[in-house]
């Protein structure tokens, strides 16, 4: 896992052709916005969040957020230990995301 600014994090994601984009944070926090394209998963699901982690690709480079940066920063944790290599998490979580947003 690593903690990358938001310039490192769009950077990185720009150049990755293998990335895809988690959203850990819950529906309500959805709702106000999503960064385009991401996959949303709410780590508050317990079990659910775990099942579905193990439904996805793990030979892929995940960059994850959240609102602040402090669930995506357990949720790479998590996914580490379930066998991910390659987990990137976004400080400052979306509160401080400056690039597009999408509303669902």
């Amino acid at each position: 896992m690593a903690d990358l600014s938001q310039k490192d994090w769009t950077k990185q994601l720009d150049e990755d052709n293998n990335a895809v984009v988690l959203d850990v944070r819950t529906q309500e926090e959805v709702e106000e916005g999503i960064i385009p394209d991401a996959l949303h998963i709410d780590i508050y699901k317990g079990q659910g969040f775990l099942d579905e982690l193990e439904e996805l690709d793990k030979t892929k480079n995940y960059y994850v957020y959240c609102r602040s940066g402090n669930r995506s920063g357990q949720a790479c944790a998590i996914m580490n230990q379930l066998g991910f290599n390659n987990t990137y998490n976004l400080v400052g979580g979306f509160m401080e995301w400056e690039g597009d947003i999408d509303q669902l």
